[in-house]
């Protein structure tokens, strides 16, 4: 049983509307009872429920994030396109940077870079995601990638203060699989001996569910996890939410 304090992001990617938000009464409900467990709630659906989110959970202990946004700091011919000050005008407190999703649709570090700066300064809190691919893994650079990552993604930004790290393994992400328990606590490890004294929040994200959260909330240097389709059921990200803590 761990008795720090957890985050718990729930990342929808492309799924829900305005009725879905009906479901998310009982995680409610459970966050108004839970007295004795620390933790945090975050939510980051798509862009058309941020508003509505943000306004159904406005006197909660729940909160609101996005997923991603344009590099642009003011507004501009960007067809499709919000920048951060855009959805924190909106309801949004955190936002989802550098997801692999989004990575291999062609974001790169520099892209990335110039999305957290501008996060940053329309006081929105980052969430930032680094992982390496199956490939990179075989070839054991995943160090090094993860190193190129966090010190691109993350130049010349001093105050990271507001900066929680997403450790998610691309060949995790969606496919049942997760890392060895002694491989997670080296890399955790790793990335936070990047920062020093005074490393970041890290996350875990990567095919998190009910049946694995037993051994993932064992690395106890862990402060939370990033969770995908597990998340879009209310069941099922409060049942992880409750085995953290078991």
């Amino acid at each position: 049983m761990t008795n720090k304090y957890m985050y718990f992001v729930a990342n929808w990617k492309m799924f829900g509307d305005l009725r879905t938000l009906n479901s998310l009464d009982s995680v409610i409900k459970f966050s108004n009872t839970n007295k004795k467990n620390k933790l945090k709630i975050i939510y980051c659906p798509p862009n058309t429920l941020i508003r509505p989110l943000s306004k159904r959970l406005k006197k909660t202990k729940l909160e609101v994030g996005a997923q991603n946004c344009h590099e642009s700091e003011i507004y501009g011919a960007f067809t499709g396109n919000v920048n951060a000050g855009m959805l924190k005008n909106v309801g949004a407190k955190y936002i989802i940077l550098g997801h692999s999703e989004n990575r291999q649709l062609g974001e790169t570090d520099k892209l990335i870079n110039l999305k957290i700066k501008s996060a940053i300064k329309s006081g929105l809190k980052i969430i930032f995601c680094i992982g390496e691919t199956l490939k990179e893994k075989r070839n054991k650079k995943t160090n090094q990638v993860l190193a190129k990552q966090i010190n691109n993604g993350l130049k010349s930004i001093k105050n990271k203060s507001n900066i929680i790290l997403a450790y998610e393994p691309v060949w995790s992400i969606g496919t049942g699989l997760i890392p060895k328990s002694d491989d997670l606590l080296k890399t955790v490890l790793f990335i936070k001996n990047r920062f020093g004294k005074k490393p970041p929040k890290i996350l875990y994200g990567g095919s998190v569910n009910s049946n694995n959260i037993a051994q993932l909330k064992d690395i106890d240097i862990i402060d939370g996890f990033l969770i995908g389709g597990a998340s879009q059921s209310s069941k099922k990200f409060i049942d992880i939410i409750k085995k953290t803590f078991n």
